[in-house]
């Protein structure tokens, strides 16, 4: 248990460290503009060629087509509902203490640092799994999800220093995410036992992968795309895609 939590802490600890690299340099309004299509770029990866290809996988090992697509779809859109709702929870910029642009910013930063640790978390219990049954197998996985949470790290890091100009701020943010890792596993473990299931990990990354396409498509573009040219904004975006699909790659 104690190596399984070790590993499952390691992969959490690599947000850290993309929000420790985030955290060096405060951008300005083009590379904030580029930060945001690039955290767009890196959510909708993982949504939409991590996440939900591998619910349906398993829905489709258990169901016939239709009926596996169905449920994939419908969790899907339950996500993005949650994402709408989670949207309209928050207060609105003025209501930061950043206010204005700068305040736009943050709030954009806390969708998806949230949105992240809705991911993070059936992660976390995926990779306490994973090490439990067969410990190099466990390393490994642990290995390729720290690689692709640098770029997440970033992500979150990047938009708080902008705000705030802290780059304490910015680091603990990322660090509170990455965290959502080790939370998850404590959760499937010790809290709920048993009742954590594979099927219950899969329903959550597909329900995770619509909230991250809301968040990715209705809050971080159209910040970024505010903040500087569009071709900035999709430059961002196409890199973000690169180095989630690299981390995708990995983790395969």
């Amino acid at each position: 248990m104690l190596y399984a939590m070790a590993a499952t802490t390691l992969a959490g600890l690599a947000t850290a460290l993309g929000g420790a690299l985030g955290a060096l340099r405060r951008p300005g309004r083009q590379g904030m503009a580029f930060a945001m299509g690039f955290g767009a770029g890196v959510m909708l990866a993982v949504s939409l060629m991590d996440m939900l290809p591998g619910a349906l996988g398993r829905y489709l090992a258990a169901f016939a087509p239709l009926r596996a697509g169905a449920m994939a779809a419908s969790l899907v859109l339950l996500g993005l509902a949650a994402g709408w709702l989670l949207e309209r929870a928050l207060p609105e910029e003025a209501a930061f203490s950043a206010g204005g642009e700068e305040g736009r910013v943050l709030r954009s930063a806390l969708v998806t640092a949230l949105a992240l640790v809705g991911h993070n978390l059936p992660e976390g219990a995926m990779t306490l799994f994973a090490s439990l049954d067969d410990p190099t197998v466990g390393l490994r996985l642990a290995v390729a999800i720290g690689l692709h949470n640098l770029p997440e790290g970033l992500a979150v890091a990047l938009p708080v220093l902008y705000a705030t100009k802290s780059r304490g701020r910015a680091f603990l943010a990322a660090l509170a995410s990455g965290f959502a890792e080790p939370a998850g596993a404590l959760l499937a473990f010790g809290v709920l036992g048993g009742r954590i299931t594979a099927s219950l990990v899969t329903g959550m990354a597909a329900l995770v992968c619509g909230v991250m396409c809301w968040v990715s498509v209705a809050e971080l573009l159209p910040t970024g795309l505010s903040l500087g040219r569009k071709e900035v904004t999709a430059a961002g975006f196409g890199a973000g895609l690169l180095a989630m699909t690299l981390g995708i790659a990995l983790l395969s």
